[in-house]
């Protein structure tokens, strides 16, 4: 896994100040799981009282920890819960020994926290088909829970970090008429990133009252246009997790339909989403996308993420070159509903082609000064309904080629 030292130029300027959440302490450490000198694995752990959810990749290649954690997660207990994960290898094609290792850890987890092993959750997240070392995170688990705080947050941002630049966190604090909710997460994803139900590793926690029924209905809707609509590199991992845990701790009760409290719910979702593609290997630029104009909803989200995922759109974007042609290529090869006559697109609001041809208002330099930009965004109309789709993205440059090349060095 190549060792990255130069922090993206779109990532923010620090950590954000994350409330603590009543009801969940963290801790992390250094186990060696694959390199020496890093914080590599964290614990979470939740209290009686709390419920969990989630979202997961659907790849049929997924990992022994997304599919132990797919088994536990429909579980009604409030019984609290354990959430360990780990970086330096993905525990990911490793065959019976994978699903050994997923064992090994959630029973010594739950000896040392008292909880039942159904109730631990795991995540691995690195390199590929190598046998996950689980001795060395399992004997470092009695000091993670001789350490929990409710102030281990960053901690365990840092420690689910593999190619990651910087470490992702974003919070909400919402006033209800019943009291004061707090929601505060934590994300990690740079490469390997075009989720597919779920993305990366993400873990979000509230001390909102509500049942796990509601807050799974949040969560997939939420997910749905948050994470699932962004791309860096079109390539879904085998080990995509998201958690979601609810303590109760404030005692304030919620439901899905509790407007102000799924707002911000999903405003962290969305903090977060983003920033995994300021955090895209080599990326330069945050690219939004807005396709309006299509047959329906979905067809606008294949136009988008075809645009999106285009190498050739990337790297003109990468460039600095404002070359539409290649938005119109992308648009055509999608598969979904388009026609050549009706398409209209901006860069920015700079109108650029439109009735089949270029805008004849139109100027390179216009285009140029669009591209040179650190947020960049591309807008399409189809010309067809009344379908719309946002996704986001970044560039292709030659650091990610150089990250990726030696990725297992």
């Amino acid at each position: 896994m190549a060792k990255i030292t130069t922090r993206s130029p779109l990532a923010p300027e620090k950590f954000p100040d994350l409330p603590a959440i009543a009801g969940v302490r963290f801790a992390s450490t250094e186990a060696g799981v694959r390199y020496a000198g890093r914080k590599d694995v964290m614990l979470a752990l939740l209290d009686p009282g709390s419920v969990m959810t989630g979202v997961f990749t659907r790849s049929a290649t997924r990992s022994a920890n997304v599919l132990d954690c797919q088994a536990k997660i429909g579980g009604d207990s409030d019984a609290g819960a354990a959430i360990i994960v780990n970086s330096g290898n993905s525990n990911a094609f490793t065959g019976r020994a994978g699903e050994g290792s997923v064992a090994a850890i959630c029973e010594k987890v739950a000896e040392v926290t008292g909880l039942s092993a159904d109730r631990v959750f795991t995540s691995s997240t690195g390199v590929i088909g190598e046998r996950l070392p689980h001795d060395r995170i399992t004997a470092k688990v009695e000091e993670l829970a001789g350490k929990l705080s409710v102030d281990g947050i960053e901690d365990a941002a840092m420690a689910i970090m593999t190619t990651d630049t910087f470490p992702k966190g974003a919070s909400q604090v919402v006033d209800l008429p019943g009291g004061t909710v707090k929601i505060a997460g934590i994300a990690k994803g740079s490469g390997m990133i075009a989720p597919d139900m779920a993305t990366m590793l993400v873990y979000i926690f509230t001390d909102a009252k509500i049942s796990r029924a509601d807050l799974q209905t949040l969560v997939s809707r939420i997910n749905d246009r948050s994470f699932n609509c962004i791309t860096v590199d079109s390539d879904t991992s085998t080990s995509d997790t998201l958690l979601c845990g609810a303590t109760g701790a404030s005692g304030v009760e919620v439901t899905a339909d509790t407007e102000a409290f799924a707002t911000a719910l999903e405003a962290v979702f969305m903090d977060l989403a983003h920033q995994v593609v300021r955090d895209g290997e080599g990326a330069t630029k945050f690219v939004t996308v807005n396709v309006t104009g299509a047959a329906n909803d979905q067809d606008a989200r294949t136009h988008a993420l075809a645009i999106a995922n285009s190498p050739l759109v990337k790297t003109a974007i990468a460039g600095e070159d404002p070359n539409w042609g290649r938005v119109v290529m992308a648009i055509g090869k999608s598969g979904a509903a388009a026609d050549r006559d009706l398409l209209s697109i901006r860069f920015g609001d700079v109108l650029v082609a439109e009735k089949g041809w270029v805008s004849p208002d139109y100027r390179e330099e216009q285009g140029a000064a669009q591209m040179k930009q650190p947020e960049i965004t591309l807008n399409v109309d189809i010309g067809l309904g009344e379908g719309k789709a946002t996704v986001w993205t970044c560039d292709l440059t030659h650091g990610y080629i150089s990250i990726n090349a030696d990725y297992r060095s």
